[in-house]
């Protein structure tokens, strides 16, 4: 049976992964971006898929050179969607690169400052990852006029053979990318191909089609179909946000079944989200449920801190075995949880576990005469006072 495992690793020692023709992926600690080749231009022949974490702007750089040349830099970077750690770099490689970034207008409340996601949730459980997202950044970042709405006819800039699908729930403008010459699909975290809750399956990298990571999925019925429909365009290769890419018989059989059994292989049993989804619009968030609170939550929260310091622990650790054996052998070994790559500091201060009962029931704070058009993006409205607040 064909299927992909490390078998696509290209480079063991950059995490990188040969996906398609023309398409490779890199690991950065738990997430992945994608270099595609594309058409001839002025800027490059190359789009960038996503931007990874903050501070790897200069590993995603180093990738590019080596693949397309010294000074290399893409036409554009296009955006599965805008969550932290698929925006980490983004800003810094736009100004250095001096190019455009696509996202779906739905996306761009949350790339220009206007509001925050609706807040994660870890009382949905699942392992160590979902634990830890209450410490997640949930602030937007602004890029400004830097970013462009993808073109409404579905076509990719700089990407000819490709189009974009729109497939929310796991955010409400998350799209993919699908090639029809030999159906590869870059599918964010709409699906991906590692159990995402797990902070373990970050460091086995066992591939397995997963729905969106829970803690971060604000609207079920959207995100299951959105798989239904990733199923409809039967891929041969799916290159997700996180995981390894997977190909062949195998991956078609467990995306069929995570299609057709949603409800039951995806969906948490509890959450904040899960009878009830956050609403949004091209604005952002207007309203989100209410947070679940039980006896568990905070042993959750506890549970997270305490995997946070194992986590950064058993990096360092191995580190400096590897270090004196000159090898790597985790995908942990060559970027830790600590330094300029992945400063635990990025996830800012732990937030206050209370509601904020106006915000949550009111939504974002719109002040009488203060809103302005946001330049660089024709009809979106921006107030003084972005909607960053939610409990």
């Amino acid at each position: 049976m064909e299927h992909s495992t490390r078998t696509l690793t290209v480079d063991k020692k950059e995490n990188l992964y040969a996906v398609a023709d023309g398409v490779t992926g890199m690991k950065i600690i738990f997430v992945n971006v994608y270099f595609v080749r594309g058409s001839e231009g002025p800027s490059g022949n190359w789009v960038l898929v996503d931007a990874g974490l903050y501070g790897s702007a200069q590993r995603i750089k180093k990738v590019a050179e080596a693949h397309f040349g010294k000074d290399a830099r893409p036409s554009a970077i296009i955006l599965t969607h805008g969550h932290f750690d698929h925006v980490g770099a983004l800003k810094e490689l736009a100004l250095e690169w001096n190019v455009p970034i696509y996202a779906n207008h739905l996306e761009i409340p949350y790339l220009t400052g206007l509001s925050s996601y609706p807040p994660p949730d870890p009382s949905v459980g699942g392992g160590a990852m979902a634990y830890m997202s209450f410490m997640y950044p949930k602030k937007p970042i602004n890029v400004g006029g830097l970013v462009q709405p993808l073109p409404t006819d579905g076509s990719v800039p700089g990407l000819p053979e490709w189009r974009w699908f729109h497939t929310p729930g796991h955010s409400p403008g998350h799209v993919s990318f699908f090639r029809e010459r030999d159906r590869t699909l870059i599918v964010g975290d709409a699906v991906v191909t590692r159990k995402p809750e797990s902070a373990l399956a970050v460091l086995t990298d066992d591939p397995e089609i997963c729905g969106p990571p829970t803690y971060f999925t604000p609207d079920w019925a959207a995100a299951r179909q959105s798989v239904e429909a990733i199923a409809a365009l039967q891929p041969n290769v799916i290159a997700s946000g996180h995981g390894v890419p997977m190909r062949g018989e195998r991956m078609r059989d467990e995306l069929e079944e995570l299609a057709k059994y949603f409800d039951q292989l995806a969906v948490p049993t509890h959450g904040r989200y899960v009878n009830q989804p956050a609403v949004m619009n091209e604005q952002g968030v207007i309203s989100v449920p209410d947070a679940v609170s039980t006896p568990a939550t905070k042993a959750l929260k506890i549970a997270g801190l305490i995997t946070v310091a194992g986590l950064a622990a058993f990096a360092i650790s191995r580190r400096k075995k590897n270090n004196k054996a000159n090898s790597a052998e985790s995908p942990l070994d060559n970027h830790p949880y600590y330094g300029e790559e992945m400063n635990l500091s990025v996830y800012g201060e732990i937030p206050e576990v209370e509601d904020n009962e106006l915000l949550r029931r009111s939504g974002p704070k719109q002040h009488e005469n203060s809103a302005q058009r946001y330049p660089g993006n024709r009809d979106f409205i921006r107030p003084d006072s972005p909607s960053n607040e939610y409990p």
